[in-house]
């Protein structure tokens, strides 16, 4: 298999710690990624290793027996060690706290200890065969004190650290699953529910085991994630994943089926929202996008790409060359793997902790869908790049039957462009009003790299697409309105620089009739920047003046502009004209006017011009002399000696 088909791999740079052994213990903290091992029981060392540095520690503790469970409460500041069924010892990390160990056992008679939750830096719950017992912990004091138990059969846990939703196993199948929350020194039930299991005889025995099932966050919203594997006696045989909704209020309900079309061991973990499923047996891993619907079917999902394995992996050796005994690529799919969610996997035996990631490159070959090959890449985190790059690789390969295709791809993009820009919109109109000042539900929306705005596509797509001699002018020109018209579907204001593009491409190609249209027709929008582009047009094609013209006074903004280009062309009377016709005459500068007329050479358009100002003023002042701060002077001295000094002030005709 080519390096380009696989679109799962293993961080670069794993954890490395030491692996397990006959006198190391290995242990892992789903809530704070740690690893832990443990030597001789702590004796001669525990050694943590996180995520970054901050994480990772180093300590001794004394030997008090097998160690069955070791985790940290955040931020390192508690350490919780289970030795023994009926207790869980700790150990102050805090500067200046005592570091005696101190104990606590479980307050329910008969009853062991399954294991331990930390839900705060000092609230620790604690699972038992008879349910559940949720403490704060008093470091200075070193003491424990009961907030809460609840009684219910366990036959074993789930914990889920981003939403503190711990998952009871209860019943002789061990199929009803009782959820509780923990929240600030409260535990809330949420109501119960079962998994449908498959129909086997004799089911009077534990049936759901703990590996078959994960709590993960997908989308923001918490499922609980059932592998189901096949029975003989089934219709289907083959295995498939159930997806539990799980809402923080109301009935959890079956709400995805993953179709594995195989059967075998598996592994599940969540990656950037995508249900992963790894087979041991075949070597490779299936990916489910639960928001990609299958036509006429709301519940089951068929795998988004063809199953492919991990990349190859080779860890990076440090120090002398590596004896060539030694295996620098550690086997993929290993039996001794341990998966965790969301997205991690551990190879204890031999030392090293991955993230799983999904490369997102090789997908657009394998997705031969465009439209469902953007919904996928526009729910990835660092889909950006890719994006950019398939819509460039679209327009290169595609000709005019495929336009639908380009519009199905810019309709997409614009639909979460515009979701961002409403978002945006919605929490500035909040912060000016007042109403989202100290409220911590109006944040600020976050812009994601599915969010490709208009500088974006013009800088790394439509620019260069437009610049490619071996498409056809006719399909630049297309695709450049199909973008144009996407946004003006949504309501986006279409930026200057998209309609020059369009402008530039129609010119350069002599399509003079097609601007035309464009501009007659309104379909390129009037804008200040376009109608000076046109202006600069008209050695080229002359009735673009006239075009720019009228753009300009459709705008009712931009009369100083139309002004200065009338100006510019020596067209003094059709300037003085058009600036009384929008009312504006008492306020225009005489001088402006009078330096115009002055420079066509032609006396009697300086004397009508300069006729009418002293009209102008007359009327405002009541004299039609000019004032000094109008800086005039120069032209009066030119208006004597052409017409004399007794020049009789008369109506002036413009």
């Amino acid at each position: 298999m080519s390096e380009e088909e696989h679109y799962l791999e293993l961080s670069e740079s794993p954890v490395h710690f030491e692996h397990a052994s006959s006198v190391n213990n290995v242990f892992f903290d789903e809530a704070n990624k740690q690893v832990f091992a443990v030597r001789s029981g702590g004796a001669t060392g525990v050694v943590v290793k996180g995520p970054d540095d901050k994480s990772s520690v180093a300590f001794r503790m004394e030997d008090k027996g097998e160690v069955k469970c070791i985790k940290f409460s955040l931020g390192n500041k508690i350490l919780a060690v289970q030795r023994t069924p009926k207790s869980v010892d700790f150990i102050n990390f805090i500067p200046d706290y005592p570091h005696t160990e101190f104990s606590q056992e479980c307050k329910t008679k008969n009853a062991n200890v399954l294991g331990f939750c930390w839900t705060n830096w000092n609230e620790i719950v604690f699972i038992t065969e008879q349910g559940i017992e949720y403490y704060q912990v008093f470091p200075d004091k070193r003491s424990l004190k009961l907030l809460k138990s609840q009684s219910i059969n366990v036959n074993w846990f789930q914990f889920c650290p981003e939403t503190s939703v711990v998952l009871l196993s209860s019943t002789v199948q061990g199929n009803v699953l009782q959820p509780l929350s923990f929240r600030n020194g409260a535990v809330s039930k949420m109501p119960k529910f079962e998994i449908e299991l498959p129909v086997v005889p004799k089911p009077a025995k534990l049936s759901l085991s703990e590996r078959d099932v994960a709590m993960a966050t997908i989308y923001g919203q918490l499922y609980v994630i059932y592998l189901k594997h096949h029975s003989r006696s089934a219709n289907s045989p083959s295995a498939e994943v159930v997806l539990y909704h799980l809402p923080r209020d109301g009935q959890c309900k079956k709400a995805h089926v993953l179709k594995l079309n195989t059967t075998g061991k598996f592994a599940l973990n969540v990656v950037d929202n995508l249900v992963v499923v790894h087979h041991q047996s075949s070597q490779t891993s299936l990916i489910f996008d639960i928001k990609l619907k299958e036509p006429d079917c709301a519940v089951s999902h068929q795998p988004v790409l063809p199953a492919r394995s991990i990349a190859p992996y080779r860890i990076a050796l440090a120090g002398p060359a590596v004896v060539p005994a030694q295996p620098p690529v550690p086997q993929l799919y290993s039996s001794s793997w341990s998966v965790f969610q969301p997205d991690i996997i551990i190879s204890a035996s031999e030392g090293y902790l991955w993230y799983l990631a999904v490369r997102l490159p090789p997908t657009v070959n394998l997705l031969q869908d465009k439209g469902k090959l953007m919904d996928f890449l526009l729910r990835r985190r660092d889909c950006k790049r890719v994006i950019l790059s398939v819509c460039t690789q679209i327009l290169e390969s595609a000709d005019r039957g495929s336009l639908p295709v380009v519009a199905t791809v810019f309709d997409k993009l614009n639909q979460v462009y515009k979701e961002y820009l409403e978002a945006e919109q919605s929490y500035t109109q909040a912060m000016e009003s007042g109403a989202g000042r100290g409220n911590a539900a109006q944040k600020r929306p976050i812009r994601t790299q599915a969010v490709i705005d208009q500088s974006d596509m013009y800088t790394h797509v439509l620019s260069a697409f437009s610049e490619n001699r071996d498409v056809c002018h006719k399909f630049t020109i297309a695709v450049l309105m199909e973008y144009i018209r996407s946004l003006n579907q949504v309501q986006i204001t279409v930026q200057h620089y998209l309609y020059e593009l369009v402008i530039k491409t129609l010119v350069q190609h002599n399509l003079f009739y097609m601007l035309h249209q464009f501009l007659q027709y309104h379909v390129l929008s009037d804008s200040k920047p376009l109608a000076c582009l046109l202006l600069s047009l008209e050695s080229t094609y002359p009735p673009a003046h006239q075009l720019s013209l009228d753009m300009l006074k459709r705008l009712s903004t931009a009369n100083d502009e139309i002004v200065e280009v009338l100006l510019s062309k020596q067209q003094v009377l059709g300037a003085l004209r058009f600036i009384r016709s929008v009312g504006n005459h008492d306020n225009v500068s005489a001088r402006k006017f009078l330096d115009a007329a002055l420079q066509t050479g032609d006396e009697m358009l300086f004397y009508t011009v300069f006729r009418s100002f002293q009209q102008r003023n007359q009327r405002l002042r009541g004299n039609p002399a000019f004032n000094q701060g109008e800086h005039c002077e120069e032209h009066v001295v030119h208006f004597k000696k052409l017409f004399g000094e007794q020049a009789v002030l008369k109506p002036a005709t413009v």
